[in-house]
């Protein structure tokens, strides 16, 4: 059965292939991916630090209710989840999609939305190292692993673990 997947990214930029390769796996498993933003128009998608291309928006978060999708992925980079951090809709669009029980998939910097969210308290997640000591003082434990499952949260660490992070997620579509 095919299930609809949000990928919440911010306009600023995402790391390319933390949205790409997640999403390619999800088109390939027969589900449909949306692209949500805080605004309408394109993404900034980049490989590190250097622009590479954009994709367009298919909906804004603002315009969305949590009942619209089976699960959530939020790709990393640096500035992306910066970015959604600062936004009081993207941050209780991921706070509710957490409460929902539904899956939520956070890779490389992405647990800072979980964070910002207030949803890493007692949970087991990993992350980009720099995230450490703000998972641990947010109350959760960090872990140096390449995917993490802890209820309906899967966390991975960077790009190099995307493979395993895909497949987790599609495990968890069903």
């Amino acid at each position: 059965m095919s299930k609809r997947i949000a990928f919440l990214t911010a306009p600023e930029g995402v790391e390319e292939v933390e949205l790409t390769k997640p999403w390619q796996a999800v088109v390939d498993a027969g589900h449909t991916a949306e692209l949500l933003s805080l605004d309408e128009g394109e993404v900034q998608l980049f490989q590190h630090l250097d622009k590479s291309s954009t994709q367009r928006v298919d909906r804004r978060v603002s315009d969305v209710a949590v009942a619209d999708y089976d699960a959530l992925v939020l790709p990393g980079g640096v500035a992306n989840p910066d970015a959604l951090r600062m936004d009081e809709e993207a941050v209780a669009f991921i706070r509710d999609f957490v409460d929902s029980g539904k899956t939520v998939a956070a890779i490389c910097h992405a647990p800072w939305t979980l964070i910002e969210a207030d949803r890493v308290q007692g949970k087991r997640l990993a992350s980009w190292p720099s995230l450490q000591t703000d998972i641990r003082n947010s109350g959760g434990e960090w872990v140096d692993e390449e995917v993490v499952v802890d209820g309906n949260l899967i966390t991975s660490r960077n790009p190099d673990d995307i493979p395993a992070f895909s497949k987790t997620l599609l495990d968890a579509l069903g």
